[in-house]
């Protein structure tokens, strides 16, 4: 049996942070900005989701599933972490979207 759908699913946002020399980070230092990021997202609840990111050499991509915009600038305020570009998602595309 599937479960049902949500009628109105919480939207998903990218999240660019401008953190210079990210990509230099050590796995220590990365995995200890994740704990960090963890804790504050347990405290927020269900209202912020942390999908996925990408470290590149001077910026972090992320991808979260929240309520609103706020609920993700309220992550970034309490866990001390800039979000400089919140984007929220429109449409998602892969290879198959084309027919491949």
């Amino acid at each position: 049996m599937m479960a049902a759908k949500s009628p109105n699913p919480m939207p998903k946002y990218v999240i660019e942070r401008d953190i210079p020399g990210v990509g230099k980070f050590s796995p220590a230092q990365l995995g200890e900005a994740s704990r960090k990021s963890c804790n504050v997202l347990h405290k927020l609840g269900p209202r912020v989701q942390w999908v996925q990111s990408h470290v590149t050499d001077d910026k972090l991509y992320f991808v979260y599933i929240a309520t609103n915009e706020e609920a993700v600038r309220e992550h970034a305020r309490q866990s001390g972490f800039p979000a400089n570009r919140i984007s929220e998602v429109r449409a998602v595309i892969d290879p198959t979207t084309g027919g491949a």
